[in-house]
Order: C-alpha cells, then structure tokens, then sequence
C-alpha cells in the first residue's frame, strides 16, 4: 500500500506533535511542523516545517528544519533557515543556520 499526497501542508501547519507525558525516541521525518511538548531521547527530527520545542520539552536530537523555535531545553545539531532561543530556552550545541535570535533570558552555548 503507498501513501501519496496531492499536495503538502503549509510549513506552519502543525502535523505531529509530542505531548506533555510522552517520550519518543528515534527518526521521525514529515512535511508539516513539529510542536515538541515532552521528552526526545535520541534520533533526528527533520521536516520541511517548522519544529517548535516548547516550555515543558527536553530535547536530544539532531534537526533539520525550516525555522526551530526553543523556549525549552534542546542538546543536539541544527540545520535550518532560521533558529530563534527564546526567552527562557536553553541550547547546547551546533547550529547551522541563515539567521539565529536570541532573546534576553535566553542560554546559549555551542558554535
């Protein structure tokens, strides 16, 4: 059986989502964005959306990704157009991006 889309989500459009109490492990690869709300022990996250890593997430993961928002906790390797560390968000780690924020609050520590 093959699974075939007419057309893809917008990037904004949220597909997949790890909520609060659940933790994932492994590869996970989709054409909407990502909104990550629990725990991500290992693997690689890529989407041609966004990710978004909540408050409440800890992340260990690699991702490639349009934009990756962090207002939680993420370790790992980044490849996007765009990161923004949010305010209260922790990164440690490498990023590869076109253009990077960081807010005030903010805690950064890599290359």
């Amino acid at each position: 059986m093959v699974f075939r889309r007419d057309a893809r989500p917008a990037p904004d459009q949220i597909e997949v989502v790890i909520g609060l109490r659940a933790t994932f492990d492994g590869n996970l690869r989709c054409d909407g964005s990502v909104r990550l709300d629990g725990t991500v022990e290992g693997g690689l996250i890529e989407t041609l959306g966004n990710v978004l890593i909540t408050q409440s997430a800890r992340v260990m993961a690699d991702i490639n990704a349009k934009t990756v928002s962090i207002a939680g906790a993420y370790k790992g390797t980044i490849t996007a157009d765009r990161v923004e560390l949010l305010e209260g968000g922790r990164l440690w780690g490498t990023i590869n991006v076109r253009t990077f924020l960081l807010d005030e609050g903010a805690n950064f520590q890599g290359s």
